[in-house]
């Protein structure tokens, strides 16, 4: 047995838009919303409004993270996404409100089955619930849900979902602490 590229295809796999626009979209980004003005954070919602992804209210999005296809985004109010994380959105990425994702973080909606001999796509969907923080270049697998108020530490590679209110460390990422204990929450 052998694996096969010539035979790979994505004819399964659609990325929600046209080529023009997902061509577009590249363009975009790599210009006007990457060389943006560091404040300009209502300027950059607006592009990525444009191109279809959801964004709430009070966002904080650095220009230089990159959006594979915006449409396939999700951000809630008041969350701030910082320097050059990935979003690698071949299928669905929810970010809840008042969240972080730290620089350098990656974010993989997609692989591949590595039991196919024509190395077929996979894409899995990604959850990160309210008053979560992905920290400082975490890699967090397709799939991954990450509850409400979960933290996972700096260069954390993210396999399993992450329960609410826990501390996440490691690669792979394994419980460290509760992240507020009861009567903190009230």
């Amino acid at each position: 047995m052998k694996i096969n590229l010539s035979n790979y295809s994505q004819e399964n796999y659609s990325r929600g838009r046209s080529t023009i626009i997902v061509l577009l979209w590249w363009v975009v980004q790599a210009t006007i919303f990457r060389y943006s003005l560091h404040n300009m954070y209502a300027w950059r919602s607006f592009l990525l409004r444009l191109f279809g992804a959801q964004v709430g209210k009070g966002i904080k999005v650095r220009s230089s993270a990159k959006f594979t296809y915006p449409w396939k985004v999700s951000i809630g109010d008041y969350s701030w996404i910082g320097d050059n994380v990935q979003f690698y959105s071949l299928n669905e990425i929810y970010i809840g409100s008042n969240c972080v994702v730290s620089q350098k973080s990656y974010l993989c909606t997609g692989s591949h089955d590595i039991k196919d001999l024509n190395f077929g796509l996979i894409t899995k969907p990604i959850f990160i619930k309210d008053g979560a923080w992905v920290a400082s270049d975490v890699f967090v697998y397709p799939g991954i849900t990450i509850n409400e108020m979960g933290v996972v530490a700096a260069r954390s590679t993210v396999i399993k979902d992450i329960p609410a209110n826990e501390v996440h460390a490691g690669s792979p990422a394994k419980y460290v602490k509760k992240r507020f204990e009861e009567d903190e929450l009230l």
